[in-house]
């Protein structure tokens, strides 16, 4: 049994560059960008047929199937890794607060985040609770204010799938838009 490197190489590569458009896809799909996946599932397919069909001519050298299941699996980590630096979507946050009084709200709008806050009851009494509409891109900074501001904070990320309306969305379209002209 011979190896051929470039073999092995072509057939890791083309399973690394399939599997990260299949999850790109899959991701683009679960935040409603349907006709971006529609466009990505045509490349996808193409290099799946092109990859499996390497393979499956060359089953008689095992390190073939090995190179395509770690193109596999590299693949999936790279997905994730460019779907979330472009953090397509929204996230939203609720925050539970041990003090009533805290500054947190303030610190959030000022920095401008949309906060709707309410009193909440937990078992040791009356807390603070915020709930905040973000861009995913924001995500990390908002993270960064809440934990710096109010380190005792529970915090509950999700993501919406379906938002209309109202103060929150808004305010996150005016932020967006004065944040891309001050770049």
């Amino acid at each position: 049994m011979s190896i051929n490197l470039g073999m092995l190489g072509l057939i890791f590569g083309i399973n690394l560059v399939y599997i990260t458009l299949n999850t790109l896809r899959f991701l683009l799909v679960m935040r409603g960008y349907r006709y971006f996946a529609a466009f990505t599932s045509v490349f996808e397919i193409t290099v799946y047929v092109l990859g499996l069909s390497l393979v499956l001519n060359r089953l008689n050298n095992p390190l073939n199937l090995v190179f395509y299941a770690l193109g596999y699996g590299v693949g999936v980590y790279v997905g994730m890794l460019i779907e979330d630096k472009m953090a397509l979507g929204y996230t939203m946050i609720s925050v539970i607060l041990p003090d009533p009084q805290s500054t947190l709200p303030g610190i959030l709008r000022t920095n401008g985040f949309g906060v709707t806050q309410h009193v909440a009851y937990g078992l040791e009494g009356e807390r603070l609770e915020l709930d905040i509409l973000t861009p995913r891109k924001h995500e990390r900074q908002l993270y960064d204010l809440i934990k710096k501001t109010a380190p005792n904070a529970f915090v509950i990320a999700y993501e919406p799938r379906y938002i209309s309306g109202g103060f929150w969305l808004k305010r996150v379209k005016k932020r967006n838009a004065r944040r891309h002209r001050s770049n």
